[in-house]
């Protein structure tokens, strides 16, 4: 049974800082607001989700291929693409206590210095609205002057855009087809917050499936029901994960429909992903802008056309946040309470970890020994032979590993090991020859257990 949702946000952050998956980036100097580092779990997570993301979204399909477009492009993108004009939100300051809202947020807000309650209610006067650009500036060269501007991407969507003839022409493609991102983008957010959910530097997954105009609805039902069942394979509980479409007022000018993934998050119902159709709208932007030819020739129909877009994009850190959360349990056993991180196998930081039963009679030996074994076979692995076997399996559940490989007197008499299963805290004894492809087996059996 987890905790209730007034402090479970406050129990996944203090769980990540204490194992070690996320830390306040620069504590010790005061740290900086809003601001991350992901320590040796973390990076593994991240990397796990990066993995499932790219091998679902690219290396198993044939009608997509991978980009890896640059941070700061040419200032004539952005302007281009209407975010130096447009990419903004209504802000709004607090005279008194110096602090920035976004104006259409009220609501969702509290004042910094009295939490609760809402902004200007802590006797200060609030600024009337004004527009805030998003995105980050720097600077070009040695000069800081006007002509060396440039900003960091605030999407990684663009760099795709101004690839698209390069990908179409020496990967030989045909509409529909889709080119694939992962990569860092910054938003000069005026409200960041709920941990790693909203922060200014984060890592987009993001996916543009050029498809034949005609052909736009019928790939938005597809790629937002594949979405969907991503999230659902990998876990996560399908009574927290619905799917918004958005309503007329809410759809970007080039828009002619989007959909949100929303998971009920502890502070609410907030977006894991969204799926748009962005029309040809980009294309075309650039096209006329740039002079050069964005349109595609279809020799079968002797035809041109501006691709139109669907347009998958969510966030690295959100899914992993979202995986932490939806995978935390707290078990009232009959002694104790245990904590465990229900992860997917193909997302957990750690594997298997391996454990002497004790520090002698040559099982440490055996056991690094299983541990180079099942390294070299691709696991992500963990040795530890320190306190009794029970506190071991309890640090590992909290971390999430599935499997838990004790080496005893057995094991050097028999080759036996016992494999003891996080959900179920099932034990059984495999095999020293057999134990990668129990391993993988378990792995490709796995269901999320019920709760």
């Amino acid at each position: 049974m987890a905790k209730p949702e007034t402090s479970f946000m406050d129990t996944i952050v203090s769980l990540c800082k204490r194992r070690g998956f996320v830390f306040p980036a620069s504590e010790i100097y005061g740290g900086i607001a809003n601001t991350y580092d992901y320590g040796p779990l973390g990076v593994e997570l991240l990397r796990r989700v990066r993995d499932a993301w790219w091998n679902a979204t690219v290396t198993e399909r044939e009608d997509v291929v991978g980009l890896d477009s640059a941070i700061i492009q040419n200032p004539q993108t952005w302007i281009t693409s209407g975010h130096v004009g447009g990419f903004s939100d209504p802000m709004v300051d607090c005279k008194k206590c110096k602090g920035r809202f976004r104006a259409d947020k009220l609501d969702s807000a509290s004042c910094p210095e009295r939490p609760s309650k809402k902004p200007g209610e802590c006797g200060g006067e609030l600024t009337a609205p004004r527009a805030f650009n998003l995105m980050f500036k720097t600077t070009i060269g040695p000069m800081e002057d006007s002509g060396a501007i440039a900003y960091l991407r605030p999407e990684t969507a663009q760099g795709i855009f101004l690839n698209f003839k390069n990908v179409l022409e020496s990967s030989r493609l045909k509409p529909p087809f889709g080119i694939a991102q992962i990569g860092k983008s910054f938003r000069n957010e005026i409200t960041p917050g709920n941990f790693v959910f909203r922060t200014r530097e984060f890592e987009q997954a993001e996916m543009e499936f050029f498809v034949p105009p005609a052909e736009e609805q019928q790939w938005y039902d597809y790629w937002k029901k594949a979405r969907f069942d991503w999230y659902v394979g990998l876990g996560v509980d399908p009574a927290k994960l619905r799917m918004r479409e958005h309503e007329k007022e809410e759809l970007a000018h080039y828009s002619t429909a989007t959909a949100d993934i929303e998971y009920e998050y502890p502070f609410g119902w907030g977006e894991l992903e969204g799926i748009a159709c962005r029309t040809d709208f980009d294309l075309k932007r650039h096209s006329e802008a740039s002079g050069k030819d964005l349109v595609y020739f279809d020799p079968e129909t002797k035809e041109h056309y501006t691709p139109y877009v669907i347009e998958p994009a969510g966030g690295v850190n959100r899914i992993a946040l979202t995986l932490l959360i939806d995978a935390y349990e707290e078990q009232q056993l009959e002694n104790d309470t245990r904590v465990v991180l229900h992860f997917h196998p193909k997302v957990a930081p750690i594997t298997a970890a391996v454990f002497p039963l004790v520090k002698k009679e040559g099982m440490p030996e055996k056991a690094h020994e299983i541990e180079g074994m099942l390294r070299r076979a691709r696991f992500s692995t963990y040795y530890d032979e320190k306190a009794a076997i029970g506190r071991r399996y309890r640090r590992q559940d909290e971390i999430g590993t599935p499997y838990c490989i004790t080496v005893d007197g057995d094991t050097l008499r028999e080759d036996f090991v016992t494999v003891r299963h996080r959900d179920s805290m099932e034990q059984e004894r495999v095999a020293v020859k057999d134990l990668v492809g129990h391993l993988y087996a378990a792995n490709e059996s796995w269901k999320r257990p019920a709760r």
